[in-house]
């Protein structure tokens, strides 16, 4: 079996027929065909398979029964093209149909890598929404704290002078419980501005929550949903954090005014064993003027020894 590569011309003259019955038995028997570097057409095939045999020429009725038979294999080959043709265009068709699928499968991927972008700029917003709010927090924190502080100094040292001016206390007393009136208002403002702060919080996780259900199909953003959430659970601890800090000052606040009650009632106290002193060194003047014995001199520089451990005591109550 040996394969050759001959123009037309030369199958033609290897097979004793002409050049264009060598074209004919070409494209009848579909051989293969390739172009040489000049131009020329070349045809792979086989002579010994070909097998071809020259007709003999005949007259001319032989010649109208030979037309009839090529005008016979025309027809065949003509209802074989149309076959061919046909499975072409179903062809065709399923291609079409394919594209078409494809074309469909495109835009809904289309719509929804940009429905995945509208979700990423929805979650940027978000984050920055939730580290603002952090930030005003802090700083509402910040404020509050410094505040408080030098408010409770100030009212600490207050009620230090206070203690040593007995008349003053009363109105100061007052004014501290003014004063505490005003922080109790001041915390619940604050407990309600912590409130509103916590639904806010609560409304941005419920948004949170929705676009996560309609980010199902995309894990990256499925991924930062979960750091949002991280970040949400700090700021709640935070928040927390911050509550028991409140609860914490407002107790000392208590303390405080509790500490500040302590002091006015034994000053108060102060004073009265102070004029009770006072009322007893002068019945003793008055007894020792009168002329009284040496036993009575005695017992009163006895009791003039205990009122003054007396009022050395009331001292150190009254500095405490």
């Amino acid at each position: 079996m040996s394969i050759e590569m001959l123009t037309y011309a030369a199958l033609g003259g290897r097979l004793n027929i002409s050049s264009q019955a060598a074209r004919s038995l070409t494209r009848r028997l579909r051989l293969p065909r390739s172009l040489s570097d000049d131009g020329k057409a070349l045809v792979s095939v086989d002579l010994v398979e070909i097998r071809h045999r020259p007709r003999p020429r005949r007259g001319r009725a032989s010649s109208s029964a030979l037309l009839a038979a090529k005008i016979e294999a025309l027809k065949a080959e003509i209802a074989r093209l149309e076959t061919t043709a046909s499975d072409h265009r179903a062809d065709f068709e399923r291609e079409r149909e394919r594209a078409d699928r494809l074309a469909v499968e495109l835009l809904q991927a289309t719509a929804e890598t940009t429905a995945a972008q509208e979700v990423t700029a929805r979650l940027e917003a978000l984050k920055a929404e939730i580290a603002r709010l952090e930030t005003t927090a802090s700083d509402h924190r910040a404020d509050f704290e410094r505040e408080r502080a030098d408010r409770l100094a100030v009212e600490l040292l207050q009620a230090t002078a206070e203690t040593t001016a007995a008349q003053e206390v009363t109105a100061r007393l007052e004014a501290l419980k003014a004063e505490i009136a005003r922080l109790e208002t001041t915390a619940s403002d604050h407990r309600a501005d912590f409130e509103r702060e916590r639904e806010r919080a609560d409304r941005l996780a419920v948004e949170l929550l929705q676009t996560t259900a309609e980010t199902t199909a995309a894990q990256e953003v499925t991924a930062r949903l979960e750091a949002l959430k991280a970040e949400i659970a700090r700021l709640e601890t935070t928040a927390a954090d911050h509550r028991a800090d409140f609860e914490r000052e407002r107790e000392r606040a208590d303390r405080l005014a509790v500490e500040l009650l302590q002091a006015t009632a034994e000053t108060t106290a102060a004073r009265e064993v102070t004029a009770r002193l006072e009322g007893e060194v002068a019945a003793l003047r008055s007894g020792g003027q009168s002329g009284g014995s040496i036993d009575t001199h005695g017992q009163a520089a006895r009791r003039l020894g205990h009122l003054a451990a007396s009022i050395v005591e009331a001292d150190r109550r009254a500095c405490r």
